[in-house]
């Protein structure tokens, strides 16, 4: 039967609820949906006023702005924690899938060039791939280096032997991808699976915890109950009923397909300038980071703060994170353009030439008779010295 539940089904249970109600669902769903005005002006009411002995009510019950204020604030603080956990970790999910597509492109790429290009066997490429894990690249890079200042080696074999690292390169990078979005899939899981605390939402409802205890069980158990009784109204056949506990965990499963609200995001001084900060995602992006520098720029681009060791979510920004999903929109990724960059990533650098014939001495002498043909006419002297 939970099969049959829906985003519209939820919503519109929750709306036939009585207001105290809609507010707890509300609240524990913080991260789905949102306070009313009116709400948030029945939650400054119904706070307990400190100015009242314990067991008596205020005869004429007024609301200050100050109140309104308060739980507005309060709201929007939790609001804006959880569902920027929420927008980061699916932007993480997002730019690891694009990465992993371009780095499978990128090796794809690699090895067409290897086999068409370069004449390598199928079996030599696959023997260069599963050595990727335990490959050491930077002393084979300056040893090709050094081969190539020095003569020993000629461009295409330097080229061969480059796209074969680079290959390799890219299939770590692609390990440590998939390893990230793993990662970023099950706390994906886990928080669309946990609603808001009771003591969060005692905080912004700023009621004791025994009543706001007493509510949540009441207004959970009808919620289920009228949610159970609409799907069973809407069923066909006879199925068996859903047990409360497997509703609350299949609404939870559903509102978790729901769109992530984007935020707008400023700059938060990760790389100093957001200059550096775009050239660092492009090498990022394109794995020539370095595999050291790598994991720690990774680690600042989640962490979403540039002293790297901030936890508080109120300093904690995704302008690093939405930044690198505009740089990856950007990125070709058709193989002809893979190639090229391929190419010219394991291009040689070129040697200095030699020095070319001095020609330029007659002009040289030249400029130097004039010199001094025009010393001597200030002087006043004879000066039949040009040369005809």
């Amino acid at each position: 039967m939970s099969g049959l539940l829906t985003q519209d089904l939820i919503v519109s249970t929750i709306d036939q609820a009585p207001i105290q109600g809609r507010i707890m669902l509300k609240l524990l769903l913080l991260q789905h949906f949102d306070l009313t005005p009116e709400e948030i002006e029945y939650i400054a009411a119904d706070r307990p006023d400190p100015r009242c002995v314990a067991g008596s009510k205020p005869i004429h019950q007024t609301i200050t702005q100050d109140a309104i204020r308060d739980v507005t604030n309060r709201r929007d603080e939790y609001r804006r924690r959880v569902r920027m956990r929420r927008e980061r970790l699916w932007l993480q999910m997002e730019a690891m899938k694009s990465m992993i597509a371009l780095a499978e492109g990128m090796v794809r790429a690699a090895a067409d060039l290897l086999q068409n290009k370069f004449n390598i066997d199928a079996d030599s490429v696959s023997s260069i791939k599963q050595q990727a894990r335990a490959a050491v690249p930077r002393p084979a890079i300056r040893m090709l280096e050094r081969r190539w200042e020095e003569d020993d080696i000629t461009q295409e074999a330097y080229q061969e032997a480059r796209l074969g690292l680079e290959m390799q390169a890219q299939l770590r990078l692609l390990e440590k991808y998939r390893k990230r979005l793993e990662l970023s899939e099950r706390e994906w899981k886990t928080i669309n699976a946990v609603p808001l605390q009771d003591h969060e939402i005692g905080h912004i409802w700023g009621i004791p915890a025994g009543s706001l205890a007493a509510r949540k069980v009441k207004h959970l158990h009808h919620y289920l109950q009228s949610l159970q009784t609409a799907l069973q109204r809407s069923s066909a056949t006879n199925t068996p009923a859903t047990g409360p506990l497997d509703l609350w965990k299949a609404t939870l499963d559903v509102l978790a397909g729901r769109p992530v609200e984007r935020s707008i995001a400023v700059y938060d001084g990760l790389e100093r300038t957001e200059e550096a900060l775009t050239e660092r995602l492009r090498q990022f992006v394109w794995g020539t980071l370095g595999e050291d520098l790598e994991a720690k720029f990774w680690l600042s681009l989640v962490h979403g703060a540039s002293s790297r060791a901030v936890h508080s979510e109120a300093t904690r920004s995704v302008f690093g994170l939405q930044r690198l999903m505009a740089v990856l929109s950007e990125v070709d990724q058709s193989p002809d353009a893979l190639e090229q960059e391929l190419l010219t990533r394991t291009m040689p650098v070129a040697k200095d030439l030699p020095a070319l014939p001095d020609e330029a001495k007659p002009q040289t002498e030249e400029i130097d008779q004039m010199k001094e043909h025009v010393l001597k006419s200030f002087m006043g002297e004879l000066h039949n010295d040009l040369s005809r």
